[in-house]
């Protein structure tokens, strides 16, 4: 899987950083008494080929600012003094506070080019990542010929070395496995080598078929420059690459630059106190659902968590010291209790706990927000009105949904913020290919309930957006784990029929849809859930928690009751996670309107990096950073870092693994932002 290639975006941004302060190295090139100014900006120069692009997009993600070489560009610019390096009043100018290359010498050992480049890193100290290369003398390493070896990568373990964890790779446990998700596909190929003079790992493998260990990745210095030489394949999205992203990154910008990185999880939990249908797993489909031809509903029991499920969540939640977001139907609820004898031991659990969870709004009753749906037809369509008009709920009904289900919250003493909100199915917006645009009275509906936050499904709608003035979107994964099943055999039974082919009894829209792969055989209803279903689900999400991801998961109600399906998944999440990261490096667990503010600000900041409104640079151990004016800005900076205030200074932002990071601006009557890092 490889990621777009990114034009060239000369210019994008001026920055700067001084290289060197976590090594205490001096700038080679530079007297005391005329420190270079270095630009906190990355050059990446592209061949196409997925090493880059996955630095590339940790760059992104982080909020780095970076210029791309496309080395495919006929038309690109070429490498010279010029290009790298100039004066600014006076003081000299590094360009690049750290350079990515797809491998050593991507202009040829010994080219003007390539002369310029080593030239520009040896006279300011800039660090060079070569992003893929084999094991060879021309990187510090003996040829694998040596006691070597080159070979597929798949189940192997790996560590960080004791150098590696003093340093930038210091977040890390140390210990993890290259990725073997497929036993018929190859998918990291490697060279696994022993370090000559000047080199030290920072992570090791056991050398296959042989003695001691050999380098992965590791730091090469010689003649005046560092590199940081990577002997693996890898893309962006593989967990290997993912958990060394960060050190390589940190390592690369020695550890002060623009932009943060952290990793989260959160979980919403939709329809509490609500009922959700089963799935029939002789029809096929789930009674009460416009596609279940012959099925109403009726005599089926439904799904729904019982007290004992609920102090079950609450004890799984101080083990874990985890909080689940409750996204609750309190109407439902009701309905619930009035068709039950009048009363309801799970709401009187969940209110006795109501202080362990958050809570979200999710409307009274869970209606379909959007358009009237007309269910005479399979799919469903909007019904129209007599002109042709679509035919949509009304502000003042969509309103009493939010409304009822707050005050309930407030009658009840539930901490819930007023801001947030969930409708059923994220209805209201958007849905393709039914309804293509917002039901026009939602907007308004919102701004009269004051909600700023409102959840979207991240694999229709992604990115964040606006509904109406005052509302932004929160996008949600969607866990593979229904809504309408109770057990593991029912979810296995489900999974069969959607990812088998019709003829081994599926569905058979697996073989359809091209973003979809058919199972080889159907799995075990008695096993499948937990060997295969749970440990696939546990990736994809743990995927998202180490991408510098804040976009919650969600699943439902359901899915704490009965054989409580949520629990192995979130289990294995937490636990791989703790096996990976040093307790420097914890997951954030974010409510959803931390969750909307930061996507809100890095939309903002890219904005401004985008358009050459930022200007950030370092000189000697004092970094400047000046940005459009209310705009805040990401920085990631040594312990120890001051920000200076107009009289002294204080601690500049708060732990991660590590390193210190905040959104920032300037303070009172200033107008940049400026660091003192560490001597």
């Amino acid at each position: 899987m490889k990621r777009r290639a990114h034009p060239w975006r000369a210019a994008a941004v001026v920055m700067t950083t001084a290289g060197l302060i976590a090594l205490g190295l001096g700038t080679p090139g530079a007297s005391a008494a005329e420190e270079p100014r270095i630009d906190l900006k990355v050059l990446v120069v592209d061949n196409g080929d997925s090493p880059v692009d996955a630095i590339t997009a940790q760059l992104e993600s982080t909020g780095i600012p970076y210029t791309t070489i496309d080395l495919t560009d006929a038309n690109r610019p070429t490498i010279t003094d010029a290009f790298l390096s100039d004066t600014v009043n006076g003081t000299p100018r590094a360009k690049y506070q750290g350079v990515v290359l797809p491998n050593e010498a991507p202009f040829g050992s010994g080219s003007a080019e390539q002369t310029a480049l080593e030239s520009y890193e040896t006279t300011y100290g800039i660090p060079q990542v070569d992003a893929y290369t084999w094991a060879h003398p021309g990187v510090g390493l003996d040829y694998t010929s040596e006691g070597g070896w080159a070979g597929t990568l798949d189940g192997r373990a790996a560590a960080v070395t004791d150098v590696g964890k003093a340093g930038y790779f210091g977040y890390l446990d140390g210990a993890f496995t290259f990725e073997d998700n497929d036993a018929s596909v190859q998918e990291s190929y490697g060279f696994v080598a022993k370090p000559r003079t000047g080199f030290t790992s920072y992570v090791d493998i056991p050398v296959p078929a042989g003695t001691g260990n050999g380098s992965l990745v590791g730091e090469y210095a010689h003649d005046g420059r560092r590199e940081l030489v990577v002997t693996f394949a890898y893309n962006q999205y593989q967990q290997q690459f993912r958990v060394l992203a960060r050190g390589i990154v940190e390592w690369l910008t020695q550890g002060v630059h623009l932009g943060q990185s952290r990793n989260y999880f959160a979980v919403h939990v939709d329809d509490v106190f609500a009922p959700d249908s089963r799935w029939d797993t002789e029809r096929n489909c789930t009674p009460g659902d416009f596609d279940c031809v012959g099925g109403d509903g009726e005599g089926t029991t439904p799904i729904r968590m019982t007290a004992a499920d609920a102090q079950y969540a609450a004890q799984w939640q101080q083990e874990h010291g985890f909080t689940l977001d409750m996204v609750y139907n309190a109407g439902s609820g009701e309905e619930w209790k009035s068709e039950n004898g009048g009363t309801d031991e799970l709401t009187d659990q969940l209110l006795a706990d109501k202080a362990q969870y958050r809570w979200i709004n999710h409307t009274y009753t869970h209606q379909y927000l959007g358009c009237v749906q007309d269910t005479t037809t399979v799919p469903w369509s909007c019904a129209t009105n007599a002109d042709g008009s679509t035919q949509y709920m009304s502000r003042a009904d969509i309103s009493a949904e939010i409304s009822s289900n707050y005050n309930w919250a407030l009658t009840n003493g539930l901490p819930v913020d007023r801001s947030e909100l969930v409708t059923g199915e994220h209805s209201g917006l958007k849905t393709l290919p039914q309804q293509p645009d917002d039901n026009p009275n939602l907007a308004g509906a919102l701004a009269d309930n004051g909600i700023a936050w409102t959840a979207s499904d991240n694999s229709r709608e992604p990115e964040q957006r606006t509904v109406g003035s005052s509302t932004l979107t929160v996008p949600r994964y969607p866990m593979n784990v229904y809504y309408n099943v109770g057990t593991d055999a029912e979810m296995v039974d489900e999974y069969n029929w959607i990812y088998t082919s019709a003829a081994d009894g599926g569905s058979g829209v697996c073989e359809n849809n091209p973003t979809s792969t058919c199972l080889d055989d159907p799995l075990d209803t008695a096993t499948g859930y937990d060997t295969y279903i749970v440990p696939l689900e546990a990736r994809t999400a743990l995927g998202h928690v180490i991408n510098n991801d804040p976009r919650p998961h969600y699943a439902h109600q359901s899915n704490l009751a009965e054989d409580r399906t949520l629990y192995p998944v979130m289990d294995e999440v937490l636990a791989d996670y703790q096996a990976l990261f040093a307790d420097s490096a914890p997951v954030q667990n974010l409510a959803q309107a931390a969750i909307g503010t930061e996507l809100q600000r890095r939309a903002a900041w890219q904005t401004a990096v985008d358009g050459g409104n930022v200007t950030a640079y370092r000189i000697g151990n004092t970094v400047t950073v000046t940005a459009p004016s209310g705009t805040q800005i990401p920085v990631t900076a040594p312990e120890g870092t001051t920000k200076q205030l107009l009289l002294g200074t204080t601690a500049f932002g708060t732990p991660y693994a590590g390193q210190r990071s905040a959104w920032t601006t300037p303070e009172l009557l200033q107008s940049a932002v400026t660091l003192n890092l560490p001597a």
